[in-house]
């Protein structure tokens, strides 16, 4: 499970989180939504431990803070938004970056194997094997977003945090990548998804976070936070009319 007691953060002193306190269960997944700017991406980056913070942060009881850093990557790992890919490694040496938290240190060990062996199976399940000789920085952005999920499923954390994931990629992926994770919370992962699109939100979770301003403005089932008249209201549209206008012009369309 992860807990968060009033968890206050920023940037150059200026605060953007205002004692967020929220917990998720253990094979959970949830949705952050909310308007630009609101703190979505600042809370996903302060449970992955990259953003410092007030307050106190636990993932199965333990306080992240107190983790040394293969520790943490054991329990959370977090995949982020496209963006330029600036080192030339093959998409095997990547995907093998996810069994670093694994590492015991030892100089003679059976680890090298095993590492190879599940990296290889993470690049299968994603269909990526005949790319694993492919330098990564001469692939499609949604082969890249397929071979850093892959270095997450290598790297098998209890906790996988989603920054925009879909951002960029094509309609066909994003699909494709929210039914995986699906996938994945099924096998007992723990998903949080910071997503734009209210439809990929709805389809990933059942259980939904809206931000607004850096408060938790509600936190609910989908049913609960989509029929509410916060959502209108910090969104600045009417988005339930929105979106049924939007499928009455898809009935009109003959396929």
């Amino acid at each position: 499970m992860i807990k968060l007691n009033n968890v206050r953060a920023g940037y150059d002193g200026i605060e953007i989180l205002h004692g967020i306190s929220l917990e998720v269960k253990s094979g959970e997944s949830l949705s952050i939504i909310g308007p630009n700017g609101c703190g979505k991406t600042t809370l996903l980056r302060c449970i992955a431990g990259i953003l410092p913070f007030s307050g106190e942060i636990l993932i199965n009881g333990a306080d992240i803070r107190k983790l040394k850093q293969k520790e943490l990557s054991k329990k959370v790992a977090m995949l982020s938004q496209m963006t330029g890919i600036y080192f030339s490694y093959t998409v095997f040496d990547t995907v093998m970056m996810g069994r670093f938290a694994h590492d015991d240190g030892k100089l003679f060990n059976s680890s090298q194997e095993i590492d190879e062996e599940i990296s290889l199976n993470a690049l299968k399940i994603l269909g990526l094997s005949d790319l694993k000789d492919r330098e990564i920085n001469t692939l499609s952005g949604g082969q890249i977003q397929r071979v850093f999920l892959a270095k997450i499923i290598a790297q098998d954390p209890d906790v996988i945090l989603l920054d925009e994931p879909t951002n960029h990629l094509d309609l066909s992926f994003q699909i494709e990548l929210i039914t995986f994770l699906k996938t994945l919370q099924k096998k007992g992962k723990t998903i949080i998804g910071v997503l734009h699109d209210i439809n990929l939100a709805m389809k990933l979770s059942e259980n939904v976070l809206l931000m607004d301003e850096g408060n938790v403005a509600l936190h609910g089932k989908n049913k609960e936070v989509y029929s509410s008249k916060k959502l209108s209201e910090i969104y600045k549209v009417d988005i339930h009319s929105y979106m049924l206008e939007t499928l009455e012009k898809w009935k009109n369309i003959k396929s």
